[in-house]
């Protein structure tokens, strides 16, 4: 949501993890995860940052939930180990399988575009605005 807001500009892990109120250790996992998913790329060094590397309307909600998890396996019989006593006999992995499909189906019709339809309110809520201050307090970043 910072990247799509913060158009024609990188953001700093600092100032993304200050925006959404949570630590730059989790941002940086998340960043990793959404680079390797080549969702965004990052830059070392100054005036370096994070940017999206597809344009809004490219990038489904869905493509973003799947760079973050790598196993969606909500009961066992879907995951790759499929040891279950009831396996075979059991009419439940269809329905879940069922399910998975069509969450994802949600997902990859809304586009980031489509979440970030209110571009001054999110600027607003982000601090994108610069009215608010930023402070830290211990090693998380806060807003004032």
């Amino acid at each position: 949501m910072y990247l799509r807001v913060a158009t024609g500009r990188r953001g700093s892990i600092a100032d993304i993890a200050a925006a959404h109120r949570i630590s730059r250790n989790h941002l940086d996992k998340v960043v990793q995860k959404m680079g390797a998913a080549g969702l965004v790329q990052t830059t070392r060094g100054r005036g370096g940052g994070v940017q999206l590397v597809r344009d809004p309307h490219t990038i489904s909600i869905g493509d973003v939930m799947r760079a973050m998890e790598d196993d969606y396996a909500i009961v066992e019989c879907l995951g790759a180990v499929r040891f279950c006593r009831v396996a075979g006999v059991c009419g439940a992995r269809s329905v879940f399988v069922k399910a998975l499909a069509s969450y994802f189906e949600v997902l990859d019709e809304a586009t980031l575009e489509d979440v970030a339809v209110n571009n001054l309110g999110l600027r607003g809520a982000l601090d994108l605005t610069g009215h608010q201050k930023r402070t830290t307090v211990g090693s998380e970043p806060t807003l004032d």
